[in-house]
């Protein structure tokens, strides 16, 4: 079975060595927070104004101003700056789980499960959970994070190549998971021997 990073490069096209080529250089201090916070912003407002409504809806619930704080915080955590996001979200009590892969909720016992990979974020696939991760979305999603990259001028080509890799993988990364996610709704995990019987 192909694991998710493999899935993640066959549809996105983008090798594994190219999509964690971010890890080659420090972009959080090469660009800067402020350079990650437009990033975001112009990227969220490409969202909320979206002509397309299947799109839009799947934003419907979220508060812009929190999408583009997530945002930016994971971007600046991911690419060598402080862990602003996990600091905030308090990861540090999660633990974790075997089922799917580490990557999701353990719907059985309740508890938050993770991953802590390299070259991926805790939780990350848990944490878009909720919404429709298809390929068409995924597209959408990558057009717009196009535009907000070529829109903010403090990023450099080579900096937006190596970001724009890696956001491309990711993307292809959480549908691969979400189609997972959707395959094994109701699989229990290993912690659900440990739960009492009802009744």
């Amino acid at each position: 079975m192909q694991s998710l990073q493999e899935k993640a490069s066959q549809w996105s096209g983008v090798s594994q060595d190219d999509a964690f080529g971010i890890d080659n250089t420090n972009l959080f201090q090469k660009l800067g927070l402020q350079t990650f916070i437009n990033l975001s912003t112009s990227f969220y407002n490409r969202v909320y104004d979206d002509e397309e409504e299947w799109f839009r809806s799947i934003f419907a619930n979220s508060i812009k101003e929190e999408a583009i704080q997530n945002q930016y915080e994971f971007f600046v955590q991911r690419m060598g700056g402080p862990p602003l996001y996990s600091q905030r979200k308090d990861l540090s009590k999660w633990r974790l789980c075997d089922r799917l892969n580490n990557y999701l909720d353990c719907q059985n016992c309740g508890r938050r499960c993770l991953t802590f990979s390299v070259r991926c974020h805790p939780a990350l696939i848990g944490r878009h959970r909720p919404f429709p991760v298809t390929h068409q979305a995924a597209e959408r999603w990558l057009h717009h994070m196009q535009q907000a990259l070529d829109s903010v001028t403090e990023i450099d080509a080579d900096s937006k190549t190596k970001m724009m890799n890696f956001f491309r993988h990711t993307a292809f990364f959480l549908v691969a998971g979400d189609e997972l996610k959707n395959r094994n709704q109701g699989v229990p995990c290993k912690h659900g021997a440990n739960k009492p019987a009802a009744g």
